[in-house]
């Protein structure tokens, strides 16, 4: 699948109708959101979509550029001239910055602590989300669609898809997701080494957007008793509801 570019001369199309089946998925760290929303896509064909990746990326932008992160002018500034090309194969969900390959970089923990930062600038989502529905629309035009997931999918960047889903779980269960996914192990230890990158994340991303309660026409899914599989056969089933 290839990839789409994404940079500040590309046209912005604030409202225009998103093309191809779209899946929007929200939900918390730790839900499974990502895991899930690749496995969906590639169960049905579709392309796929990290926002969350986008800010990531753009954080580390910032920071290899020198951009102090506490001044919201200059990183709205950063994020309107954002050398990011992303890819939107599930199964290669590559993302680069500048020609710099960023997929890996974009995970590290300082990156997952100051991200919100960049986050929760509301300039930066309102450019990041019309990128966003740019990037959706293309990767549906050449897939037929694609499975987007994040934290304000369901209500801002997409709230016009045909299936908006919150995927969900206990603080518990996502602490050891969390803490298996970075350290190996759920002991207490390693759970209170994740805590700031799932709850102090989220309470920070929760000022600017709502990813805790499913807003109107929103299905809510729990996964803190499913397994993988489990999860990902509970989304096919909304979908496959939504198509019929």
């Amino acid at each position: 699948m290839p990839q789409t570019p994404v940079e500040s001369d590309v046209p912005r199309l604030t409202d225009h109708a998103l093309s191809g089946f779209v899946v929007a998925i929200d939900g918390p760290s730790g839900s499974g959101k990502s895991s899930v929303s690749k496995q969906v896509a590639r169960a049905l064909d579709y392309a796929y979509l990290d926002t969350g990746a986008m800010y990531r990326a753009l954080t580390w932008w910032c920071l290899d550029q020198e951009i102090d992160l506490d001044d919201p002018m200059a990183v709205s500034a950063a994020a309107a001239d954002f050398p990011l090309v992303i890819g939107t194969d599930p199964d290669d969900p590559s993302v680069s910055v500048g020609g710099s390959d960023v997929a890996t970089a974009i995970r590290e923990t300082r990156i997952s602590t100051t991200v919100s930062k960049v986050a929760t600038v509301i300039p930066v989502r309102e450019v990041l989300r019309q990128l966003q529905r740019d990037l959706i629309s293309a990767a549906g035009n050449a897939q037929g669609g694609v499975v987007v997931e994040g934290r304000d999918i369901t209500t801002v960047v997409a709230p016009d898809a045909p299936v908006r889903i919150l995927l969900t779980a206990s603080e518990e269960a996502r602490l050891a997701r969390r803490s298996k996914e970075l350290h190996g192990d759920a002991d207490a230890a390693s759970v209170d080494a994740t805590r700031s990158q799932v709850v102090d994340r989220d309470r920070a991303d929760s000022t600017v957007s709502q990813f805790t309660v499913a807003a109107d026409g929103v299905t809510t899914i729990d996964t803190s008793h499913l397994d993988f599989e489990g999860s990902v056969e509970a989304v096919l089933q909304v979908v496959a509801a939504a198509r019929a």
